[in-house]
């Protein structure tokens, strides 16, 4: 999610960087109105109502609108604040900030009275340690390499942490602060009384994505997230005797957390083109277990109907299709993933079968019975 200072609120509006307050409002009005989702029901129509919110939020209010754009052009100093930054024993801001619940709407004036500089990027970021994904990498393997095991080289993109800051995102406090915005809460209210009659209207806040903390000197090489995207190589082994599908893990190889969280793992998984069921051969087993029951019971009747002429087609159709995907080089595990397969096609085709008999009876004794519905 992108955080306060990498969004445009101006472009999201629709207005100019010197836009009145009556000019900010009115084009929130005309957007809000064709955006709220009692009106607008296309599919990202309520992000998009979420966005214009959260730019009518900050650009309404004369201190949080001076704070953003303080944030945005890399000025030290958010909202015209008086006091410096003077690193206190308790990592919090010099000056302190009085109360957060002021007399505004949106809960306080978080981004103005006693706000603090910065660090010389001149912005927060949010402090919201989560543990990093795992990163899967298909790894393709030969019958021999199968047999007796293979230890493969692979380069893959992943986030590693930061060096600068050593995963924290921090560059010297040891603390996330409270946010600024939200005071902490994680969420911050616009006065949508003007507007479809409505009161206050809560939202993730924009600068700390809801955790209610930021990093108050973020660090110029991350940004603040304690970590960075780069290409890593690794060496996977895989042991004799694995087959398509088995995988391999590696601790803490994966996408690192992020502000100093724990990293996931690099995952290794084996792709054996000799094993692997799929394209035409998948569809073509399937088809045939489908088709099967249909011409059992026309063999069994004796009866060799126009519908057990049809179902021949697909049949074939199935057979063409398992046949061209190069069978005479497949493994046994191949055979008997196409076999389950065939046997999910059975499955349904008898179900969809007892469906039908089922609405045929139905139908039937509704018709020879309609007292029945008296």
């Amino acid at each position: 999610m992108a955080t306060m200072n990498e969004k445009d609120y101006y472009a999201i509006l629709g207005v100019s960087k010197d836009a009145s307050r009556k000019e900010i409002q009115k084009a929130f009005q005309q957007k809000a109105r064709k955006l709220h989702p009692d009106v607008n029901k296309a599919p990202d129509a309520e992000e998009k109502f979420k966005e214009v919110s959260e730019a009518y939020a900050v650009l309404s209010d004369e201190q949080k609108r001076a704070r953003y754009d303080a944030m945005r052009s890399g000025s030290p100093f958010a909202g015209g604040a008086s006091s410096s930054y003077g690193g206190s024993p308790a990592g919090g801001y010099a000056g302190g900030y009085g109360s957060p619940f002021g007399g505004s709407p949106f809960g306080g004036s978080p981004f103005g009275g006693s706000w603090s500089q910065r660090s010389s990027a001149g912005r927060g970021s949010a402090y919201n340690p989560e543990a990093g994904s795992d990163v899967v990498v298909d790894v393709d393997l030969t019958p021999d390499q199968v047999k007796h095991g293979a230890r493969k080289g692979v380069k893959y993109r992943r986030y590693e942490p930061c060096s600068h800051c050593g995963g924290s995102g921090s560059v010297s406090s040891e603390h996330a602060h409270t946010c600024p915005s939200c005071g902490g809460s994680g969420s911050i209210g616009v006065d949508m009384s003007f507007l479809f009659g409505g009161g206050m209207f809560q939202m993730v806040c924009p600068e700390c994505n809801g955790s209610g903390k930021v990093v108050a000197d973020p660090c110029p090489d991350c940004g603040g997230s304690g970590r960075r995207q780069v290409m890593s190589e690794a060496v996977i082994e895989f042991p004799a005797g694995v087959h398509d599908g088995d995988t391999v893990r590696i601790k803490g190889m994966g996408h690192a957390g992020t502000n100093g969280a724990s990293s996931g793992d690099l995952i290794g998984r084996a792709h054996v083109a000799a094993e692997r069921l799929e394209g035409s051969a998948y569809r073509g087993f399937y088809i045939i277990g489908f088709v099967i029951p249909f011409l059992l019971l026309s063999a069994v009747s004796g009866v060799i109907s126009l519908f057990a002429l049809i179902c021949l087609v697909p049949f074939v159709v199935g057979v063409y299709q398992v046949l061209k995907d190069d069978v005479l080089h497949r493994s046994s595990l191949w055979w008997k993933r196409g076999f389950s397969r065939m046997l999910t096609g059975v499955g349904n085709a008898l179900l969809y079968a007892l469906i039908a008999v089922m609405f045929v009876s139905c139908s039937s004794g509704m018709f020879y019975r309609p007292y029945l519905w008296l």
